[in-house]
């Protein structure tokens, strides 16, 4: 992958498609990929991440934001451990399913 130069992938936000920023990634032959908007299909903590986490913790009422941060880190830690967040690696087949659908939803890719 990395022998095509650099892709970038980030959303629609305006400091992202600002012209300073996409005159800088021009100036360093940066390729900008296209991002419809409002796609969950495109962040890994969307369709990797977050899902994995609701089913252990739904029903589950924390005391207090450290607690649930606590909770929600040692969580990811073990997920990481065991290697089954790898939204990243999936990144490129989602991003070409999303563009040949022209922006539409693809849930269960």
């Amino acid at each position: 992958m990395l022998q095509n130069g650099v892709s970038i992938l980030h959303d629609n936000a305006r400091p992202h498609t600002g012209a300073p920023v996409v005159a800088l990634l021009e100036k360093y032959g940066w390729k900008r990929l296209k991002h419809p908007p409002c796609s969950p299909d495109l962040s890994p903590p969307d369709f990797d991440l977050f899902p994995k986490l609701n089913e252990p913790l739904r029903g589950i009422r924390f005391p207090n934001l450290d607690v649930l941060n606590e909770e929600v880190s040692r969580m990811i830690r073990e997920l990481n451990k065991d290697g089954v967040l790898c939204g990243i690696q999936a990144l490129p087949k989602r991003w070409r399913s999303c563009m040949d659908k022209q922006g539409d939803y693809i849930e269960g890719l």
